[in-house]
């Protein structure tokens, strides 16, 4: 039954070319939305799930940004804020090459995209052979890792920083609320809540917090969307962010090595892309690790002192770096501990990982980031307690989180407790990431990532 509901899901916010997160509540194709929802895509149609890169892909930006909103010309401007109008990508963008034929925002989200085009390509590799789906797709993948990790290197340490919230993905969550407070949120009367209209608002942000991400995009965005005009009013460093671009790093590493063996000429060695990758992990680990919480935490770029300092809050950011195999065990083996203590309560109190702290002073299990458990970020730590050898845990949170998946219709997310779903029903990544662990048996994924890199 949950492969036929997951996949109707599916097809009901397929547009034809990608899939939207939610037909009322997210109108428009979202970059790792579209990253997470290729990967179960590709359970029912290697195609559509080639498709869905593909189409997001074609919006990227010339200095290599993938943008966070790819804009549907076709859904009225007053169906999701902020809308193509505030971003005006085609004019504030021209300097850093925004295409003129797609409206897009100027922000960008956590870079899982090579990951995505990897496991796509596993799929059917000889669709993917005969479309040139690497091939063509590997210009823009690399031009997009060039990005982040140059023009994006704020803390000059080699992570990419985040200067929005919405870039990181995890909106509203706690962990923000310190650099959020010295950015002057925008005047209430100057643009419109759509998503109140479509939830409730008890599971939104609130308006405090909204009018500040107001501010820092269109501050951005009045700075033409330079990123070399020193540190915004929100410069983060976060651990989720990179962990994810180290395992791309490793993903794109793996797609060199299947255009090499087709005989393409590489301007790029994918050994020297994983000795990046493991060098990355080693400024993860000394640029955001904490010891004492046996955690991974923010970095506060704008916080005082030469290198900023570590936001104490506990976020699920901070386990996500799980799924990197060059974690040294012992970091690794501490996360497992953090994520079945009590601040997590996985194997205990909460039947899936929360996104904050349960004993911290700002958790809500209802409120978006604030403490609800997501479906991402608990499929992102199935993998990685995996790839540690914590398989017990692995299976009871996945068997846990196809359970919520079908109980809740899909949930956004979900009480971490009960697993009472919140926000859109009919969400695209629940039921792309549920598809994918129903399915992982059968393509022998749950033994752990291939080559100890990627998930293939």
């Amino acid at each position: 039954m949950l492969r036929e509901r997951a996949a109707e899901v599916l097809r009901a916010n397929w547009t034809g070319t990608s899939t939207v997160p939610s037909r009322a509540l997210y109108p428009h194709q979202w970059s790792w939305d579209s990253a997470f929802i290729a990967i179960g895509l590709r359970h029912l149609s290697p195609l559509r799930a080639q498709s869905e890169l593909e189409t997001l892909l074609a919006a990227q930006w010339g200095d290599g940004r993938v943008p966070h909103i790819v804009f549907d010309d076709a859904v009225p401007l007053d169906a999701y804020f902020p809308s193509p109008d505030f971003w005006r990508s085609t004019t504030a963008g021209r300097p850093a090459g925004a295409p003129r034929d797609v409206q897009t925002s100027g922000l960008v989200q956590p870079p899982v995209h090579a990951l995505a085009a990897w496991l796509v390509h596993r799929a059917d590799p000889g669709l993917s052979r005969a479309r040139s789906f690497l091939a063509r797709l590997h210009p823009r993948l690399a031009a997009w890792h060039r990005y982040l990790l140059s023009a994006r290197d704020a803390g000059g340490a080699g992570l990419a920083a985040v200067l929005h919230p919405w870039e990181q993905g995890m909106d509203n969550s706690p962990c923000w609320d310190g650099p959020l407070s010295r950015v002057e949120p925008a005047e209430p009367g100057t643009y419109r809540r759509a998503d109140l209209a479509h939830g409730a608002p008890e599971d939104r942000p609130t308006d405090l917090d909204y009018g500040r991400y107001v501010r820092l995009a269109a501050d951005y965005r009045d700075r033409r969307y330079a990123d070399d005009a020193g540190l915004g009013a929100f410069s983060v460093e976060d651990p989720a962010f990179n962990a994810l671009l180290i395992t791309s790093e490793y993903a794109l590493a793996r797609i060199e090595d299947e255009l090499a063996a087709e005989g393409a000429v590489l301007t790029h060695d994918p050994d020297e892309r994983r000795a990046r990758a493991q060098a990355l992990t080693g400024a993860l680990v000394s640029r955001l690790w904490d010891p004492r919480r046996e955690l991974f935490l923010c970095r506060d770029l704008r916080a005082p002192g030469p290198h900023g300092e570590l936001v104490a809050e506990r976020g699920v950011a901070g386990l996500v770096p799980l799924v990197l195999p060059a974690l040294p065990p012992g970091i690794a083996a501490a996360l497992v501990r953090t994520a079945c203590g009590p601040h997590f309560g996985l194997g205990g109190p909460a039947r899936l990982v929360p996104s904050y702290d349960l004993t911290g002073h700002a958790f809500d299990p209802r409120r978006y980031w604030r403490g609800p458990a997501w479906f991402n970020t608990n499929w992102l730590l199935v993998k990685g307690l995996r790839l540690h050898g914590a398989h017990v845990r692995a299976d009871a949170l996945r068997d846990a989180l196809l359970d919520a998946a079908l109980t809740s219709g899909f949930a956004e997310y979900a009480d971490p407790y009960t697993a009472r779903g919140s926000g859109a029903r009919g969400f695209g990544w629940t039921a792309a990431l549920a598809l994918d662990l129903l399915l992982d048996d059968v393509r022998g994924e749950r033994a752990g990532p291939s080559g100890g890199e990627v998930w293939a």
